[in-house]
């Protein structure tokens, strides 16, 4: 995801921690990844998104927790530049020991839903399974061959193709222990394999210098979403 690029521009001189979270809003599971940075008076400037996993709808935030208690406002959008546009919704609650929960409100203050999201996903040890799908959206495509028994790393092989044409490909054969998911790793790329209730999520990180992957959503029947 290019999320980096395009969201972090205000807090990027600064050292950025990630946060992955599961969880519901209302009662639609959605996946959350949050960067934060920490400001001089210990507070944190925060920003992200959060993907409604039944249609793979993004919904971007951004805004900032409290020091101590943790409390946390984010103002959300369907864009990924929030500066100068009015939010569709806010989030606001309390991010303490890996767990964000709170109500999101709507643009006039009206109360919409409550959320809850927590840093721990299921562990993984007992994962079996053979997948291989090729998917697009747009004009990113990606292709996949991955196989795991037992939580273990039998073979990866992930092939990509951007809108402009750039292929490129992460081959992994080596893995590292990880709580809470699967890790794989392809030289200075990692690769991330999480349950996040209605599908598997395949995320690359750290792979900027040989491409862009996005994100491969596998379901239960081992059919394959993209999103870049």
């Amino acid at each position: 995801m290019k999320l980096a690029a395009l969201l972090f521009v205000p807090i990027a001189a600064f050292a950025q921690e990630k946060s992955e979270m599961v969880g519901k809003v209302g009662t639609r599971s959605a996946l959350l990844i949050l960067h934060s940075a920490e400001r001089a008076d210990g507070s944190r400037q925060v920003a992200g998104e959060y993907i409604i996993l039944a249609t793979l709808a993004r919904r971007y935030v951004e805004g900032e927790r409290s020091p101590e208690l943790g409390v946390t406002v984010l103002k959300e959008g369907s864009a990924p530049i929030l500066f100068g546009r009015p939010a569709s919704a806010e989030l606001r609650g309390t991010w303490r020991d890996g767990i964000f929960r709170g109500t999101r409100f709507g643009p006039g203050g009206q109360r919409r839903e409550d959320f809850e999201f927590s840093q721990e996903f299921p562990a993984l040890d007992n994962y079996s399974a053979t997948v291989r799908c090729e998917v697009k959206d747009g004009r990113h495509k990606s292709r996949l061959a991955l196989s795991v028994e037992k939580g273990a790393l039998k073979s990866l092989e992930w092939r990509s193709l951007d809108p402009d044409g750039e292929a490129c490909s992460v081959t992994a054969s080596e893995q590292q222990p990880m709580r809470g998911g699967l890790r794989f790793i392809a030289g200075a790329c990692g690769v991330t394999l999480r349950d996040v209730g209605p599908f598997m999520a395949l995320r690359a990180d750290h792979c900027a210098a040989q491409c862009d992957m996005g994100t491969v959503f596998i379901d239960r029947r081992g059919h394959c979403e993209l999103l870049p």
